[in-house]
């Protein structure tokens, strides 16, 4: 029964993120972010891994999500207003996206060599055992995710800065 709500909640956790890549609108996008958030908790909680579907849920679902809205709240973001992408962000966006890749097979080769034993312990989801494996195993991941929260903060710092010519044109009145 666990396999089969694993495999249901896999599914829509890919689906949902597949929205997220696909949407027109980035409120939708976020929304679906933030139901991605859900799904991937509840997979954690299947896979006996309380302490991380909780700090999922509130770090990234709770307070990031909320982040993520207002900005998108204050940019006020439209078609027009949208400048054209140069080749140095879809350079930046497919080296990004190629970091995520490895990522992503770095984690699955390390879950792969875990013994079955382990992952019938009681003591899989406690915090001390999560560190030693994280620090130990996926230490390579785990610095490739650090490196794409840093170029996902610059990304942010360059959408949200202002273009000087706009700040200096004066207002127009009736």
């Amino acid at each position: 029964m666990e396999l089969i709500f694993f495999f249901v909640m896999a599914v829509l956790s890919v689906l949902t993120a597949l929205a997220v890549v696909f949407s027109k609108s980035p409120v939708h996008s976020v929304l679906s972010l933030i139901a991605t958030f859900f799904l991937l908790s509840g997979q954690y909680v299947l896979l006996n891994a309380q302490f991380v579907a909780i700090v999922n849920l509130i770090v990234y679902a709770g307070a990031i999500m909320v982040l993520f809205l207002f900005v998108l709240m204050l940019l006020n973001l439209k078609d027009e207003a949208e400048p054209q992408k140069s080749n140095l962000v879809r350079i930046s966006v497919t080296l990004s996206a190629g970091m995520l890749l490895l990522t992503l097979v770095g984690s699955l080769r390390g879950a792969i060599q875990l013994p079955p034993s382990l992952a019938s312990s009681a003591t899989v989801g406690l915090v001390e055992n999560l560190g030693k494996i994280l620090f130990t195993d996926f230490v390579v991941p785990f610095e490739i995710a650090s490196i794409l929260f840093i170029a996902a903060m610059v990304g942010a710092v360059l959408i949200g800065k202002r273009n000087k010519a706009q700040d200096t044109e004066p207002l127009t009145t009736f």
